[in-house]
C-alpha cells in the first residue's frame, strides 16, 4: 500500500500497466486531506506526455523499477481528464471511481495535491513544493531550449531521441586446431630376385689319331691303367643386406582459406509515435514506427 513516505518515490517514477507495458512518468500525487492517505496519481500520457491521466492508488505498487498499477495503458489513456486545480471535488472523485469500477460511496472529503517533487514554473525556474496546491510548468515546451515535448522518462536533455542498433563485428581468431607428427618404422618383407648362376660339368671328346698326335698318343706305355681327374666349379647365390637412402621427407604447412556462416542475435531500437488527436481535433490511436 502507497504511504505518506513513499510520495518521494511516486512523483517522477515510471508508470507501468499490468503487462508490465509503460504508461508515462508519475506526475502529482493527491492525498485526502482529512486522512492524509495518498489517493490518486496523475500520470503524463499522450503525444509527447502532454496529457495527464488519473490513477487510484489502491492496488498500486511501487518498486525500484517504478510504479505497477493494475490497469491497462489504453484504460488510463481513456480516463476523464479533469481540470488541473490541484484539488479533487467529491463529484469528480465519484466520476473517477464509476470509471474504474471503485466503490467509492461515503467519501465526501476534498482531495488536495502533494507534490515533493522540483518542478519548472512557466518562466523556467526551478521550485520545490511539499505540500499544497503545486505550480505545474508549461507542458509540452521548454522556454529554454525552444523545443517541442519534454522527456517523460527523466530529465529533459535534447530535441530529438536517438535510436541505436546492434551489429555483428565479425573477425577471426587464431587457436591450436591439432598435432601432426613424422614417425619412422621398420616392416620387414620378403623380395625375390632372379640371379643368374653357372657350374661346370664334363663332356668327352674325342679325337682321331693324327700325324699331329701320334707323338703324344704314343708316349706312354703300350697297354697300361691310368687316371684323369678334373675339377668342376659351380656358381651359388649369395644374399647380403646394405642400408642405401632413398629420400628425404618433411613437413610444411599450408594455409586454406574457407568461408564459414556465422549468425548472432542483435537488438535494434524503435521510435513510435503516439498520437491523441491530428490536425483536425479529431481524436486516433495511431503509432508511427521507425
Amino acid at each position: 500500500m502507497i504511504s505518506t513516505n513513499d510520495l518521494t518515490r511516486v512523483t517522477g517514477s515510471t508508470v507501468v500497466d499490468n503487462d508490465g507495458d509503460k504508461i508515462g512518468t508519475a506526475r502529482e500525487v493527491y492525498v485526502d486531506d482529512a486522512t492524509g492517505q495518498p489517493e490518486w496519481v496523475t500520470v503524463n500520457t499522450g503525444l509527447f506526455g502532454t496529457s495527464e491521466s488519473f490513477i487510484p492508488l489502491a492496488q498500486a505498487q511501487l518498486s525500484d523499477s517504478g510504479l505497477r498499477v493494475p490497469y491497462d495503458k489504453k484504460m488510463v489513456k481513456d480516463a476523464p481528464r479533469l481540470g488541473d486545480s490541484g484539488h479533487l471535488t467529491p463529484q469528480e472523485e465519484d466520476e473517477l471511481y464509476r470509471y474504474y469500477g471503485i466503490s467509492g460511496e461515503g467519501r465526501t472529503d476534498d482531495l488536495y495535491l502533494e507534490r515533493d517533487s522540483a518542478t519548472t514554473d512557466t518562466t523556467g525556474t526551478e521550485t520545490t513544493e511539499t505540500t499544497g496546491t503545486a505550480t505545474t510548468g508549461t507542458a509540452g515546451f521548454d522556454s529554454d531550449r525552444g523545443t517541442v515535448g519534454h522527456d517523460t522518462s527523466g530529465p529533459t536533455t535534447d530535441d530529438a531521441m536517438t535510436r541505436s542498433e546492434e551489429r555483428l563485428t565479425v573477425g577471426t581468431e587464431r587457436r591450436e586446431a591439432g598435432r601432426a607428427r613424422l614417425r619412422k618404422y621398420v616392416t620387414t618383407e620378403t623380395q625375390t630376385v632372379n640371379v643368374p648362376v653357372s657350374h661346370e660339368e664334363v663332356r668327352l671328346e674325342r679325337e682321331p689319331i693324327t700325324d699331329a698326335n701320334i707323338g703324344n698318343a704314343t708316349a706312354g706305355p703300350t697297354i697300361s691303367e691310368e687316371e684323369h681327374e678334373v675339377v668342376l666349379h659351380e656358381e651359388r647365390p649369395v644374399v647380403d643386406v646394405e642400408a642405401v637412402p632413398v629420400e628425404r621427407v618433411r613437413m610444411e604447412t599450408a594455409t586454406v582459406t574457407e568461408t564459414e556462416a556465422v549468425s548472432g542475435q542483435v537488438r535494434e531500437e524503435h521510435i513510435e509515435v503516439e498520437g491523441d488527436t491530428d490536425r483536425d481535433g479529431l481524436t486516433r490511436d495511431r503509432d508511427d514506427r521507425v
